[in-house]
């Protein structure tokens, strides 16, 4: 087994690091407390191609892969959270669904726009009284004629501010459960579709998280992305990639948790000498390491999966659900050995703390990662 980047992604690493670096690392506080989606960041990266690294050329991407894709949300979480997830989201929830579904007319209007950060998408799964139960949609589709016609709420969407393309998941057969429910593309400024309420967050402040509003909204046929009541299988593979992507951002973060503990351990003096000298807090970063590397190969491994066409769901999940919780574990030793400091805003590390929670709500809670897990191993 090798376990080596290729000159390629070791390339992409070095770049994204010195973009991240800086573009990212000294505005992150700034981009957090104002709530300000990055918007000049995300131009820049779509020049370079990182909104779109793992799509082909044919349709504006970088044509890399997406352990690539992997690299990139990691490198630039390491020093925006927020600025990974407006990417992750894009990248995986929005372009992946439509590359993988849409229609080569859909591909050419709507991703070719996305991959280069021209336009940005979001992705409308979780409804207010539909979250981790995502096959009980309300959000209902009526087709009449060659018309669907839309009414309903999505919720928690990442990205839904900005978004000029949303893909949404609506019942068309209620009577068919999870089978029933149908993917559609839908534009920015469709008549009957509005951005509602935006959340006031905890971390990851500027990505922006609304709900969607859809009254009597109409779309053409040409706007249904994939077969009728092939919504659920949509939804659910998207989420397997998107999981990955979170899986990174949460290393990304953990990362930085443990270099800025690491250089803070060495300044910081106690008792005579610096607390980096102290077992305990020697082995509290000796568990960071461990479990950040650990979480990069179970992501590393997932993504190579994915790049080679094998069922990757179950690995996606042990990513996602290692990283997340390893990134909760780091940001909060990480605040501990920083001690009263870490809990100022001086400081990165509360900012560390409060994005790392996120990672294991969304794409997904860690309970419903084990749920994906246990129903995969327990298969006769």
């Amino acid at each position: 087994m090798n376990f080596a980047l290729t000159d390629e992604q070791s390339a992409l690493k070095d770049m994204v690091r010195s973009f991240a670096e800086k573009e990212l690392k000294d505005k992150a506080a700034k981009i957090d407390e104002e709530h300000r989606f990055p918007e000049e960041v995300i131009a820049e990266m779509g020049k370079l191609g990182l909104m779109g690294v793992a799509y082909p050329p044919e349709y504006n991407g970088a044509g890399m892969d997406y352990v690539s894709y992997s690299i990139v949300i990691e490198e630039l979480s390491r020093c925006c959270a927020s600025t990974g997830v407006i990417c992750s989201a894009h990248s995986s929830l929005a372009c992946d669904p439509i590359y993988k579904w849409g229609t080569e007319e859909q591909k050419q209007k709507f991703l070719a726009r996305m991959t280069t950060g021209e336009w940005i998408g979001c992705y409308g799964l979780s409804e207010p009284e539909a979250g981790s139960d995502a096959s009980s949609q309300h959000t209902m589709a009526v087709q009449k004629g060659d018309k669907w016609i839309i009414n309903g709420t999505k919720n928690f969407i990442t990205n839904g501010l900005q978004a000029h393309v949303a893909v949404i998941f609506a019942q068309t057969d209620k009577e068919k459960g999870h089978r029933g429910i149908t993917a559609f593309i839908v534009e920015k400024g469709t008549p009957g579709f509005s951005v509602g309420k935006v959340e006031d967050k905890l971390g990851i402040r500027g990505s922006s998280t609304t709900q969607l509003i859809f009254e009597d909204c109409e779309l053409s046929d040409d706007n249904r992305l994939g077969e009728v009541g092939a919504g659920f299988k949509v939804a659910m593979v998207t989420l397997d990639g998107g999981r990955i992507g979170i899986a990174s951002q949460a290393i990304g973060i953990a990362q930085r948790a443990l270099e800025e503990s690491i250089q803070y351990s060495k300044e910081r003096h106690a008792f005579g000498k610096p607390i980096s000298k102290f077992q305990a807090l020697q082995w509290k970063m000796a568990d960071m390491a461990v479990e950040i590397d650990a979480s990069r190969l179970l992501t590393q491994r997932a993504a190579w999966m994915k790049d080679n066409g094998m069922r990757f769901s179950k690995e996606a999940a042990m990513a996602k659900l290692f990283a997340s919780e390893a990134c909760m574990k780091a940001t909060t030793d990480g605040i501990q050995i920083f001690g009263g400091y870490g809990y100022c805003r001086e400081y990165p590390m509360e900012r560390l703390f409060r994005d790392a929670k996120i990672t294991e709500i969304y794409e997904g809670t860690s309970e419903m990662q084990r749920l994906v897990i246990a129903s995969n191993i327990l298969k006769d």
